[in-house]
């Protein structure tokens, strides 16, 4: 059996299941729905050069501003450039225009057949889309993209129902045992699926038990324009399932970071963690450390508890973590959802407490899930941060399918730059950047990268020693590439003295100790460089050794036995020979008996360490071993030792 983390997370769910509603797809009647707003192709114009233009003035124009030709046409003449970094499509087509050379310059919009899906109860998905606040903007975004099955989104949560597949299980002393039956969801038999892992019960079948990972799948990536149910966001994509919450929608921390790893390992483009718990773990940080370093955009819930100080984790992990929001069908904030100041986006959540747009339904997330088991199908409104968190992976995942963004904080920031900005201007604990528009998203387009600058420590050498009181000579470097050199504004830092200078080069004085010096400085784009090295103060007499190892035998008779115990005086002292007093001795005992012992030494530089007792050792060896000495700002030198281990055997 696993050993588990101690930790439970709890699964966000809605705020009560009381307020779940159903509805009956056989009851629905279809709403019409049209786009709204410009559409054009994202990242390029149309640029049409005048009759006689040579080709080189041509080619001079588009290389002065950036642009690469994709295509020209055989019949017009006209040419698509795809436009660079950091500009916009409105200043590259007034560019275009002013040119003498130029006929004319516009965007490349978009005619097309409208997609509104045929799912029946579509109309009930006003979190996707509606006329009267837009939801999420969905259907403008589908005419640019729907998903592509090689960029996988891994739902981190119950599971999902994803295959049809009995299962027996087994309860020794608690219940009978029997079988549960588990189904594919009806309404993701279109859906693409890779394999994924049960962290839960440790096999291959990540099915789901509590229905609540199976509603978020829904959203990502529903089966959609296949005449039944619901709609999905990104609905070509597909979905890695892997089950860490049990279900009762709870899961360790363990499970949850082992998941997070299989994901990143096995080719997931975009994790979804509809889940968290109060407490920061190493654990978990890692592991989403490590998923962002392969590449992977981490979205999570912010958590259902608005009175909190900030998100739930992993969600605030905000260094690697997404974290949403939830607001409902007007936009205002749900009264459940966590903000605070690690919180990035919202979306849409629901609220079944209320109906704002009077189609008889609380204002809750449709999708399909199950109700008392896992063939008992449905679609339920469900409310929760839970429900926000996949509306923002499905946009991810439209995003990296279409190369609007390949990083996560590519991903990040078409996300945040392109949300519909509510309550205060610009970012607020309330809504973050705002509330996620896949429309305006998949239209972003990257500004150039700012790399933080280069800084160097060149003096002094990384592991230095200095004699107290000595005057340390510092050097150091910071270039920008586009800043250039911010060497004068360096900042030098000790763990110990604080901030000690600034500046390319002085001198000065520090503590006994060993100092971490980290030098850094900031560019004006707000990003920060630094290097770091470790130099030592040494005070006289600093280091120390171990001097002699004295042993003895202490015995005590109990009845017909004889325990005998093997004592070890251990002497430190300075490379004077000066005894140290307040070193702390670590030590092994070996052969006669197995230990580990410590003690402080006295003022005479000694500690008497001592074995555990061994009954009738007559001709049996005791060994000790000095393994480590550990006094602050000393440093043990074991090369120094006159003795590291010795022995005594009892008679």
């Amino acid at each position: 059996m696993k050993n588990k983390c101690s930790v439970l997370v709890v699964a966000i769910l809605v705020s009560s299941l009381c307020n779940y509603t159903s509805i009956a797809e056989d009851s629905i009647l279809i709403k019409e729905h049209t786009l709204r707003g410009q559409e054009y192709v994202p990242g390029e114009i149309i640029v049409k050069f005048k009759p006689g233009t040579p080709g080189e003035v041509m080619v001079n124009l588009n290389s002065k501003h950036g642009t690469s030709e994709i295509y020209t046409s055989p019949f017009a003449g006209f040419k698509r450039l795809r436009i660079p970094r950091g500009r916009t499509l409105a200043q590259m087509v007034e560019i275009y225009k002013r040119n003498p050379n130029v006929e004319y310059a516009e965007l490349n919009y978009i005619a097309h057949a409208h997609l509104v899906p045929n799912d029946p109860l579509y109309s009930y998905q006003w979190h996707l889309d509606n006329p009267e606040h837009g939801g999420i903007n969905m259907e403008s975004a589908w005419e640019i993209e729907t998903g592509d099955p090689s960029v996988i989104v891994a739902v981190i949560d119950t599971g999902v129902a994803y295959e049809d597949y009995e299962e027996f299980v087994d309860n020794p002393g608690r219940r009978r045992d029997y079988w549960i039956t588990y189904q594919l969801a009806p309404d993701l038999a279109g859906t693409n699926f890779v394999a994924g892992y049960d962290f839960v019960n440790d096999d291959e079948h990540s099915n789901d038990d509590e229905g609540h990972g199976t509603h978020v799948t829904g959203t990502i990536a529903q089966s959609t324009n296949n005449g039944e149910g619901v709609a999905g966001v990104a609905f070509n994509c597909s979905i890695m399932p892997i089950k860490v919450l049990d279900s009762g929608g709870f899961g360790t921390y363990a499970d949850i970071a082992d998941g997070i790893y299989y994901a990143s390992d096995e080719g997931a483009s975009v994790i979804n963690m509809s889940l968290g718990g109060s407490t920061g773990s190493i654990t978990l940080e890692n592991a989403v450390a490590y998923a962002h370093g392969l590449g992977v955009t981490i979205v999570c819930s912010s958590g259902n508890n608005s009175s909190a100080s900030d998100v739930l984790y992993p969600a605030a992990y905000n260094d690697y973590c997404i974290a949403v929001g939830a607001t409902r069908y007007d936009e205002a904030v749900a009264y459940y959802s966590t903000g605070g100041p690690s919180l990035d986006l919202t979306a849409p959540g629901g609220d079944v407490t209320i109906d704002l747009n009077g189609d008889g339904y609380g204002d809750g997330v449709l999708q399909q899930t199950f109700g008392n088991s896992p063939t008992d199908w449905g679609y339920w409104f469900y409310q929760g941060t839970s429900m926000a968190a996949p509306h923002v992976s499905g946009v991810a995942a439209l995003l990296i399918s279409n190369g609007v963004a390949t990083t996560p904080d590519e991903v990040r920031e078409a996300l945040q730059s392109t949300a519909e900005d509510k309550g205060s201007a610009g970012w607020d604990p309330a809504y973050g950047c705002g509330i996620v528009d896949a429309f305006a998203a998949l239209n972003w387009i990257a500004g150039p990268v700012d790399n933080p600058p280069t800084v160097a420590i060149t003096s002094p050498a990384d592991g230095s020693t200095f004699d107290p009181g000595s005057t340390i000579a510092f050097q150091g470097t910071a270039n920008d590439t586009e800043d250039g050199d911010l060497t004068a504004s360096l900042i030098w830092t000790s763990n110990i003295d604080g901030q000690i200078d600034t500046g390319g080069s002085f001198s000065t004085t520090l503590s006994n100790g060993t100092h971490m010096i980290t030098a850094s400085v900031t560019d004006s784009g707000g990003k920060t460089g630094s290097d770091s090295i470790s130099i030592t103060v040494m005070a006289p007499g600093a280091d120390m050794h171990v001097d002699n190892i004295e042993m003895s035998l202490s015995t005590k008779t109990a009845g017909r036995n004889t325990f005998t115990k093997a004592l070890a005086t251990v002497t430190i002292v300075d490379a004077s020979g000066n005894p140290v007093e307040g070193a702390t001795v670590y030590a092994t005992w070996s052969d006669a008996t197995s230990d580990i012992d410590f003690g402080l030494t006295d003022s005479l530089g000694e500690v008497t360490l001592s074995s555990d007792g061994v009954k009738n050792a007559s001709g049996k060896t005791f060994t000790f071993t000095v393994t480590s000495v550990v006094k602050s700002d000393w440093t043990y030198n074991s090369g120094d030792n006159i003795k590291t281990s010795n022995s005594i055997t009892v008679p």
